[in-house]
């Protein structure tokens, strides 16, 4: 039963802000105020370069992986492992510490499915690079990743939780792109 704990904790270490917390560290704006007001890497890079943003990227990643992660070094079953990364995700998106208005979720996404297996993670990642290599669009990027996570989690992961948990993380990502999504279909973006 202590192992349900893993959840909170996820949650918890979701909703801490890379971006908000490394512009204050940098002196920088606060990305909710600048750009495109999205608390995310993409924009930490239009408000303070490539430093910045990759550091943002990296903290988003590590607090989607660590609690996936640690729990399954821990041998929870991967019922409660799905849930914890699902738990991890929407701390980012809804972060308690930050008046529940939160980023995107790509790099958090991407590190939760690294936590469920390297390989589906990878996955993601290559996909990532390969559409922005031909489109140079993040955003695009990042939808046509998401999309196929689910698919990649069922050829090599083949557990329905984790498919499940990618779905669901496929779902938000989506919804959280919509005004990306319009600016795509209007060659705006």
């Amino acid at each position: 039963m202590i192992e349900w704990l893993f959840v909170p904790m996820a949650y918890l270490i979701g909703s801490i802000s890379s971006a908000i917390i490394i512009c204050r560290l940098m002196g920088l704006p606060d990305p909710r105020e600048q750009g495109s007001g999205n608390p995310g890497a993409t924009n930490v890079m239009r408000i303070g370069g490539k430093k910045a943003a990759a550091i943002t990227l990296l903290g988003d990643l590590l607090k989607g992986l660590i609690p996936v992660y640690l729990a399954k070094l821990m041998g929870v079953s991967v019922e409660l492992l799905a849930v914890i990364g699902l738990a991890a995700f929407m701390g980012h998106l809804y972060p308690v510490f930050f008046k529940f208005e939160g980023g995107k979720g790509v790099a958090t996404s991407i590190g939760v499915l690294l936590g469920f297996s390297w390989w589906l993670g990878l996955a993601f990642i290559g996909t990532w690079l390969a559409i922005y290599k031909i489109g140079k669009i993040s955003s695009l990027s990042a939808l046509c990743a998401s999309v196929l996570s689910p698919i990649y989690a069922w050829f090599l992961v083949g557990d329905v939780f984790v498919v499940g948990a990618a779905t669901v993380m496929m779902v938000f990502l989506l919804w959280r792109h919509k005004s990306n999504i319009q600016r795509l279909l209007a060659g705006e973006e």
